[in-house]
Formats: structure tokens, sequence, C-alpha cells
């Protein structure tokens, strides 16, 4: 073959349906557990109440856009807060991580939305058109009137699931008993219908028809994945140091009869029958398999049938493999520099996010000093700079005192506002909310600093003795 010889061929392969077998096990016991316990939370969720006092929504969890407020049950976040969010975002992040060091892609196997979804959507393929071969014959005399009937009742039950997803994800925004009823009496915003019809599409799409091209071609984790794991990460394995050679289990006990080398592996197909990809994990690790273990139960179920031991399929590394081949026991490694990195940067974020939220106070002020213009030259001498003052109450409605330090000789007012004890302004807040007020500083001529001069603006709950400032500078004119 030359260097300039042109090889015609397509750009991508076909897709050949996958007919995902039925399977019994403890691999699928725990992807069904999974399932039941984050749909069943996903679903109901927003319908949990929890009581915050009079004035405030009594949903557990609420992402309230109008007020700017995301409640999870007892924690109150505000967009000043959005660190917390980062905080969770790199936990996560660190989190899948640490599965993959540990056992590959636990994720995409038991967890992800995709995964999860497309079980259920499998669950109710099988309930109305039966299991793999009913499946397969189904679809090779498709326009028989039974089977149009199944098909239609499938897809019915698809979209109906879709459309609770949807529907499930928009309560999340509003109280979630009031929105039903809007919804159901066509008294809901259209934002609200749009986006439900935006994910029962995309849920309707994904688990009922792309299903493993998603895994395979659309998500970027496989790819990553592969880039971050080590030779102690343990995977799927087909244990080729047993499995091989492959043969009939008839032939494979006369080949011991006579001495001869006889794998376990009895070519049933049944690993790849059960595959939600349609992977053959004799083949080895492949972008395909999501490391699910459905084919480790239909392994074992058959190495039983056969009076064989379990486990030609398991979770192991090739190292181990090696090992086995040199008569060595096999070794697992699950605690590594790599895992104790990931658990160590989870547990200092987690650590951090705890303590700030535990210690994080219910009031604070934000000063922005006035640009234009920087100070105001009196008629008698003095200087006066004007502050844009916010104060911000995250509690019940109290008033707050403000103050100026660092500043001797300083009076202070606020427009509209009169001053209480102390000649110091007091400033009603009410429940749960800020309130911006411009703040005048003045400094007779005995007083007036030659230099400009850092200043502490600060309020004080006038009932509960609680504190926050701010700095700033006070700028003193022309000198």
């Amino acid at each position: 073959m030359t260097d300039d010889t042109i090889i015609e061929g397509p750009l991508y392969e076909k897709r050949r349906k996958v007919y995902p077998q039925s399977v019994h096990g403890p691999f699928r016991r725990i992807k069904w557990t999974i399932l039941c316990v984050t749909l069943g939370t996903y679903y109901l969720l927003p319908f949990l109440r929890w009581n915050r006092g009079p004035g405030l929504p009594d949903q557990a969890v609420l992402i309230d856009l109008p007020h700017r407020r995301f409640y999870f049950f007892f924690i109150e976040l505000w967009p000043q807060e959005v660190y917390y969010f980062t905080g969770l975002l790199i936990i996560a992040a660190m989190t899948l991580f640490l599965m993959n060091a540990v056992a590959g892609r636990l994720w995409c196997g038991y967890m992800c939305p995709q995964t999860v979804w497309t079980d259920l959507f499998y669950a109710v393929e099988r309930w109305v058109e039966g299991d793999r071969r009913e499946r397969m014959q189904g679809d090779k005399r498709y326009w028989t009137l039974d089977h149009i009937r199944k098909v239609a009742l499938k897809h019915f039950l698809w979209i109906m699931i879709a459309w609770w997803t949807g529907g499930a994800w928009v309560l999340y925004f509003a109280d979630a008993p009031t929105l039903v009823k809007d919804l159901a009496t066509f008294q809901a915003p259209f934002i609200a219908y749009l986006w439900i019809g935006i994910l029962t599409a995309t849920t309707y799409l994904f688990a009922g028809h792309a299903r493993e091209q998603v895994c395979i071609y659309m998500c970027p984790w496989p790819r990553i994945q592969a880039a971050l794991t080590d030779e102690w990460a343990l995977n799927v394995t087909y244990r080729r140091d047993r499995g091989e050679p492959r043969m009939s289990v008839k032939k494979a006990e006369a080949a011991r009869t006579h001495g001869e080398l006889a794998g376990d592996c009895v070519d049933c197909h049944q690993c790849i029958n059960v595959c939600p990809t349609g992977v053959d994990i004799r083949n080895g690790i492949q972008l395909g398999c999501i490391q699910c273990g459905l084919c480790i139960d239909a392994c074992d179920n058959v190495m039983r049938e056969i009076g064989r031991p379990a486990g030609l399929i398991g979770y192991d590394t090739d190292i181990n493999m090696q090992r086995r081949r040199d008569g060595k026991a096999p070794i697992y490694r699950v605690v590594r520099p790599r895992t104790l990195i990931y658990a160590a940067a989870i547990g200092i974020v987690g650590t951090v996010m705890l303590y700030t939220l535990a210690t994080r106070a219910t009031m604070d002020v934000n000063v922005l000093h006035e640009r234009n213009p920087l100070f105001v030259q009196l008629s008698d001498g003095g200087v006066r700079n004007d502050y844009v003052v916010r104060l911000l109450n995250k509690g019940a409605a109290r008033s707050f005192a403000l103050d100026v330090s660092g500043l001797p000789g300083a009076t202070i007012r606020i427009a509209g506002i009169a001053a209480g004890p102390g000649d110091k302004p007091v400033v009603e807040v009410g429940q749960d909310q800020t309130r911006e007020v411009r703040l005048s500083v003045q400094v007779d001529p005995a007083h007036l600093p030659k230099t400009p001069r850092d200043i502490d603006i600060a309020i004080a709950d006038t009932a509960g003795g609680g504190k926050a400032s701010a700095r700033d500078h006070f700028i003193p004119g022309d000198q």
C-alpha cells in the first residue's frame, strides 16, 4: 500500500439496536434500589414541607427566583452566598474522581440520570412487549395489530414518565401544590409549560430512543475517565486467565478428562445479551462499557447452572490477572495516594462549607463610595463624602443603628431618617430583605484629616446586639 492510497468507507457505523435481556442478581438489585431512591426523591421532594416561620415559604427544597433565595430544609442561601454552590461543585467533581479511582465508571453504571431513566424505560418496555426474544420477534413482524398496540402503549407510558419528569422539575421553582393546581387549570405561567415541554421531549428522546448512543457518543465523561484512571482502579473485567480457551460445557468436560486446558467461559453470550450498550466484556475495557455489573450477574447465574465457581466476570484489575497467571494471590489497593487526595479534598471543602454555614451572620452591610462627586467642599471649609449603604437582613424584621469609626469629629446623617439614641441614624429593614440608603459623612475644618483615611461603617442590631461593618475611605478634598 502506498502513501497516497485512498481508503473509502463509511464515516460512522450504522446503529445496531440493542435488546437488553432482563437479569437477576445482586448488581441488578443494587441498580433497582438506587433507581427507586433517586427517582422517588426527585418526584416527591417538592411536596415535602418545612416550617420556617411566618412569612416564609414552607416548601422543603425551593429555588425562589423572584425573591432570589434558595431554600434547602433549614438552610437559606442568598445570591451573595453563591460560593456555597461553588463548593458543592468542587465536592461533586472530587466525588466523581474518587469513584473513578476506586472502581471506574461507578457513576455511569448506577447513578447517572441517563442510566437511571433508561433503566426505567427498559422496565416499561419489558413489561409491555416482553423480554429480549419477544421484542426482537415483535420488531420483525412490526405491522401486526398486536405489536402496534403494544408499541403504542409503550410510547404512551414513556411520554407520561417524561412528562412527569419535566413537571417535577418546575415544581422546585414554585410552591408545588399551588403550581400543580395552576398547571391543571391552565393558569400557570407560560415559562412553566415551556420547560415541561422541553424536559418531556429530552427525557423521551434520550431515555427512549438515544439510550446507549448518549453514553457512547454524546457524553464526554467516558473519555475524561479514561485519562484519569490508573492500573489499580477496579473495573468490570472478564478474567481471561480463568475463562480461556472458550468451549461448550461438554467439550470442556471432555478436555478436562483428557488433562487438556479448558476455560470456564462457555460462550453463551449472556454477558452480551444483558448489556444495556451491547458490549462484549470479553474483549476488554471499552468505551461503551458503563461498568453497571449486569454482565457479572448474568455470568454468575450461568456458572451456578453448570457447576462452576462464580466470579468469571467481576470487578478486578489487569494486575491481578497477571498475578494469578504467575501463581500469586491478587492484591487490591483501594487506599492509595490518589484516593487519599480526593477524599482529603472532599473533607476539607466540606468542613470549610459547614463551618462557614454554622458561623455565618444573619446581617451584613455593603458600602459603595459615591464617585460623582468624590467629595463636596462645604461653605464653612468642611468636607462631605457620600456613600451608598446596603443593609442585608437574613432574619426577622429589625432595626439597625449606623455608626462610623476611624474618623474623629465626623457627623453622619441619612436622608429621610431621623437620628436615634447617641445621634446614630436607625434604619428599619424588613424580614429577609435588603435596604439601600444614602449615607453622608461630614467633617468640620478643625478635624479634617490631611490625607484620605480609611473608615469603618458599621451597623448594630438595636435589639439583639449583633454587629457588621464594611471598610471604605474618606477623601478630605483638595489640600
